[in-house]
């Protein structure tokens, strides 16, 4: 009877040691899977930040619009002043 209990016994064991194994399997996996979410969510960061850099780029361009715009006026301001001079010169002249 003893040996057939003890028998029963290591076969209980052996199940739990089984057991445990499946359970660090599963842990294993789940570190994957938090591992693989990291990596997704640093993804998403660099996606942001290269948005953010487009974003720069625009504004960047944008404010070189608006420079040449205020150059185009200043040479237009210039060019009525030469305009006025001119006249000025034609009623001396007159």
């Amino acid at each position: 009877m003893r040996a057939r209990g003890s028998e029963r016994g290591e076969e209980e064991e052996k199940e739990k040691e089984k057991e445990k194994e499946k359970e660090k399997e599963k842990e294993k996996e789940k570190e994957k899977e938090k591992e693989k979410e990291k990596e997704k969510e640093k993804e998403k960061e660099k996606e942001k930040e290269k948005e953010k850099e487009k974003e720069k780029e625009k504004e960047k361009e944008k404010e070189k619009e608006k420079e040449k715009e205020k150059e185009k006026e200043k040479e237009k301001e210039k060019e009525k002043e030469k305009e006025k001079e001119k006249e000025k010169e034609k009623e001396k002249e007159r």
